[in-house]
């Protein structure tokens, strides 16, 4: 095995990375046109096995049954992607926490599996909520392996000098980081709640729903603007190698500009789904939130679009904070770099 059979993980891991995200899209869509139970079998289609299902039935038939049985097939896709790209971190020479990692995504897809196929044999909501957190945990697993494992990373580590290996930048920066990861995170859980409310739930529950989705905002936003100031030296930082310091900058404000458009898309999901708001919470315009029995759901193509985008956003500013978070310390490196025999090997 040569020292530079590690490469072939990074690109399985990007493959792994889009097909996710094509994945959580069609979910997105799933639940925003209320296709779940589309297909009302599983793992089967219609009686068919799912991978024979008939094309031009998928493809030319009801909406419902194209998206529902599409995002089977792309969970069955990714998947089997997952298992090879375990199979490739196992077989190089990746470091042990990637491996780790490798082993995460495949019990997370495994379990991701399991739970849709509940949420269609049960009929279950409260399925279907679990399903929606442990997608967006897959998701920020796939992207750390991508991360760990890409050439510039590795090629950032090797270049420190043999003084700095181990040194850590200021922790300043890896605290908002991973702060802003976890709370990335807690803030898609807080918005499936909202995606897959049962019709019983209570006016009182659906109201501290809606504030603590509201409140978890401004968290991200906070944060996100801390850890852009940290990046950019308005904050105290101490040593930090160049290479990651513009990675960290860079990404920084990838995550500022993603946050501002979330923001944006939130209010506009929230008017194409609940009307204008009459007023601020907590008291005007939570006495003014519908019941939420009255809720319904996004069916135009514009209000579609707005409800789903919003939802893949938060998404995507999860993804970019598990990088934020690697590059800038929030994280501990994985694979971290040590010095042995006279030259540098990860461990």
């Amino acid at each position: 095995m040569t020292d530079r059979s590690w490469i072939w993980a990074f690109p399985v891991a990007c493959c792994l990375v889009g097909a996710t995200g094509l994945l959580l899209a069609f979910g997105a869509l799933v639940t925003t046109y209320e296709a779940a139970m589309a297909v009302p079998d599983w793992p089967a289609t219609y009686g068919h096995n799912m991978f024979l299902f008939p094309l031009g039935e998928w493809l030319f038939g009801p909406w419902d049954l194209f998206l529902e049985h599409g995002h089977r097939l792309l969970g069955a896709t990714v998947g089997g992607i997952t298992l090879v790209l375990a199979a490739v971190v196992w077989g190089t020479r990746q470091p042990s926490a990637v491996r780790a990692l490798a082993v995460a995504a495949v019990i997370l897809v495994v379990l991701q599996g399991l739970l849709g196929g509940l949420r269609v044999l049960l009929d279950d909501k409260t399925v279907a909520k679990v399903h929606a957190c442990t997608g967006p945990l897959f998701f920020a697993v796939t992207v750390g392996i991508a991360t760990l494992s890409s050439p510039w990373l590795r090629a950032g580590a090797s270049a420190r000098r043999p003084a700095q290996v181990g040194t850590a930048p200021h922790p300043m920066g890896g605290w908002l980081a991973g702060g802003l990861l976890v709370s990335a995170y807690v803030q898609l859980v807080a918005g499936a709640q909202l995606r897959h409310l049962d019709a019983t739930v209570s006016y009182v529950g659906f109201r501290w729903l809606v504030f603590l989705h509201l409140a978890g905002a401004v968290v991200v936003t906070v944060l996100s603007i801390a850890a852009a100031s940290s990046a950019f030296g308005l904050l105290p930082r101490g040593w930090q190698n160049g290479g990651r310091a513009t990675a960290e900058r860079w990404w920084s404000l990838v995550i500022v500009g993603l946050v501002c458009c979330q923001l944006v898309l939130g209010c506009l999901a929230w008017v194409v789904s609940w009307g204008m708001p009459l007023g601020l919470l907590p008291d005007s315009l939570v006495s003014a939130l519908p019941e939420p029995t009255g809720l319904t759901v996004a069916r135009s193509g514009f209000s579609a679009a707005v409800v789903t985008g919003h939802v893949l956003l938060g998404m995507f500013i999860l993804a970019t904070s598990v990088v934020l978070a690697i590059v800038s310390g929030g994280i501990p490196q994985l694979g971290a770099v040590s010095v042995s025999s006279g030259r540098r090997a990860w461990v």
